[in-house]
Parts: C-alpha cells; structure tokens; sequence
C-alpha cells in the first residue's frame, strides 16, 4: 500500500510559487515569543534552534519546518532560529496554504505525528527537521 505521506519533493514542487527568502550566517528567522502567522520550509542552509540561550537542535535538511505548531496552536514561538550559514527558506502563509493545499497540510501534520511518536524528541511550539533517517521531526522553538 503506499504511502499517504507526501515526501518534500512532491511538496517543494506545491512550494514552488511560494517567495524564498535568504539569510546570511547569524541571522534571527524565528524570535522566541514572536508569532509570526507562517510556515518557513527549510530549502537549503544550515541552522541553529536555541531556547533559553542553550543551542537544542542544528537543522540543515531540506524539507525542514519551523513554525507550524505555533501557528496551528496559536501561540507564540519559544525558541529562536539562527542561521549558521547561508540559508533560503520558501515562505508560507500557514492558514492559506494549510487549508488550500491538502498535501502541504498532509506533509505538516505527518511532521507532527513523527515527532509525537518519537520519545527522545522533546516537545515543541513548532520547530521541525528531519532526523537522521530523512523523515520530518520537529524540535522544541
């Protein structure tokens, strides 16, 4: 049977349309406490999730996502995003893509549902990445 989870090939090219943005090394993409309403889907690049000043995660798969549980909980974030290198992200309005784009929606909720079963992931706001084995977890944000 095959899989109902949509692999981030399949949803860059749903992405496509969408702005990128790029960051230089050290740049702040996500601010603890903010709520920014959007998803950023990690293109290329590497970077850092730190709470509390203490770095938890280094993310550098694409297909990486940040911000979706903040959104879908609306709350603000509790982590900051910093790139360690040059980073683009794809840029998403969370509701609109969300609710217009079942695969986009799918590949989120499945990100979720990794990190739920995962135990040795601690809980999140909404900042995701993809473990070792490629498949979409999300980290504390």
């Amino acid at each position: 049977m095959p899989s109902l989870i949509p692999d981030f090939a399949t949803v860059e090219r749903r992405l496509a349309g969408l702005p990128v943005v790029k960051h230089r090394a050290g740049e702040v993409v996500l601010t603890a406490g903010s709520k920014t309403g959007g998803l950023l889907f990690l293109r290329s690049g590497t970077v850092e999730v730190v709470k509390d000043g203490v770095q938890i995660a280094s993310v550098n798969a694409p297909g990486s996502v940040f911000g979706e549980q903040a959104v879908l909980l609306d709350q603000p974030h509790t982590a900051d995003v910093r790139t360690l290198e040059q980073s683009e992200f794809y840029v998403a309005d969370a509701p609109a893509i969300l609710a217009g784009d079942p695969t986009v929606a799918l590949y989120v909720a499945a990100i979720l549902a990794r990190r739920l079963g995962d135990d040795s992931t601690p809980p999140t706001d909404g900042l995701s990445r993809l473990s070792a084995s490629s498949k979409p977890a999300s980290l504390p944000a």
